[in-house]
């Protein structure tokens, strides 16, 4: 009996041992009794009856992305082309994640595949490859609607690579390599335009500041003269003037020394020739000297 007794004992702490459920962090686990859905089990500690509970899905609550092969889309202008996008998403309701599609990483490659075709169909080849952004979010706002039965949530959509054919291709290139010489072209002709407008305005600035030079050339020249001209006048007027002086004083000495009325004459005929001897071509002589000059001419001859 006691070894019976046990033998229940081990086999009920086998069954507890085994129908404890721990739930991690960012998971949940969808619960069915007798088949039909009981419960989500959060994150904790759980216990399950055996043989009548069941985990029926483990289900990942963290954000995940899905990276779809390329698919071949078809635009506006009828140009066929090969996209692949990148699905971030997360589960937000573990039930209707369980229970809502059968393969719901299938589901959303189908859905994004289609909603992909009908988005670049009404779209031309040009608005492709320069609308991504517009693409990005219509396809976003079209799964997160499509999926939320799911439980699912769409948190965003990236177009990961746009692949156009060949020759659209090799066309763009050439597009691009004419654009780029275009622009090389138009920098060029600017550079030089520029070059040549410093040039001219160097050398106008050079003709200016020689010009402003010269003036202040002739002015500096002038002055130079013009004070030249003023120190040989002052020269002059004091050569005149100390020879005026000289006559002063000669003439005062003569008076301070009794010299009477004919030497005083013969002085001013002495002056009469040393102005004779210069360049002028008349000399008008006062009568009064006159009568004196024809008395020392007659003195003179009697003195022989």
């Amino acid at each position: 009996m006691i070894e019976i007794f046990l033998l229940i004992v081990f086999i009920i702490l086998i069954l507890l041992v085994t129908n404890i459920r721990i739930v991690t962090q960012a998971s949940a686990y969808v619960l069915e009794r007798v088949g039909k859905f009981e419960k989500v089990w959060g994150v904790g500690i759980h216990f399950k009856i055996p043989f009548i509970d069941r985990v029926a899905k483990k289900v990942n609550l963290k954000e995940q992305v899905v990276d779809f092969p390329p698919q071949p889309v078809i635009t506006k202008d009828n140009v066929t082309m090969q996209i692949d996008t990148v699905v971030f998403f997360q589960i937000t309701d573990p039930q209707a994640y369980a229970y809502g599609v059968d393969n719901p990483i299938m589901a959303i490659e189908k859905l994004t595949a289609t909603t992909l075709r009908n988005i670049i169909g009404a779209m031309d080849l040009d608005q492709t490859l320069t609308s991504r952004e517009v693409i990005n979010s219509n396809m976003r706002t079209s799964l997160d609607v499509a999926t939320d039965p799911w439980g699912i949530k769409v948190k965003r959509v990236e177009l990961k690579n746009i692949i156009p054919p060949e020759a659209i291709r090799n066309a763009m290139e050439k597009q691009m390599k004419a654009e780029r010489e275009r622009r090389e072209s138009i920098l060029k002709a600017e550079g030089e335009k520029k070059s040549t407008i410093l040039v001219a305005e160097g050398k106008k600035e050079s003709a200016i500041l020689e010009a402003e030079a010269e003036k202040q050339a002739a002015i500096l020249r002038a002055e130079a003269e013009k004070e030249r001209k003023i120190k040989e006048a002052e020269g002059q007027a004091e050569a005149i003037k100390v020879v005026q002086l000289a006559n002063a004083e000669g003439i005062r000495y003569l008076r301070e020394a009794g010299a009477d009325d004919a030497v005083l004459t013969i002085k001013k005929l002495e002056a009469f020739e040393k102005a004779a001897n210069g360049n002028a071509t008349k000399i008008i002589i006062p009568s009064e000297i006159q009568g004196v000059a024809g008395l020392a001419k007659s003195v003179g001859e009697i003195v022989k």
